[in-house]
């Protein structure tokens, strides 16, 4: 028995060029984390969480994180926290699959 829920999950993660594939870590009455693997060209869509926190996690290569009417590329390791009702997404702009955890705080009742 492991206590690493992303080590199994991650195995199963190996989106196409363009294509995301997920995988939920944590389910609880109050969070979720979830693991989002963005293969080259593929988009987030800018979205955002009125009532939660959300936090990105990168644990693999390079991301284009977005927030607001900004973009920055984050390298793993590295933390984006998008406060409630900010607009975030993510895009990968490189030729290789990138991981990063998004971590929803509190779940919407």
């Amino acid at each position: 028995m492991s206590l690493d829920e992303y080590d199994a999950a991650r195995t199963a993660l190996e989106p196409a060029d363009g294509e995301i594939e997920t995988a939920e870590l944590v389910v609880t009455d109050d969070v979720l984390v979830k693991a989002f693997a963005l293969g080259p060209g593929a988009e987030l869509p800018a979205h955002e969480h009125a009532d939660s926190t959300n936090v990105f996690h990168i644990l693999e290569g390079t991301v284009t994180v977005l927030q607001g009417d900004d973009s920055e590329e984050i390298t793993a390791p590295g933390v984006v926290r998008h406060d409630r009702g900010v607009v975030h997404g993510a895009r990968n702009e490189t030729e290789e699959t990138v991981v990063f955890t998004a971590s929803l705080c509190p779940l919407p009742s």
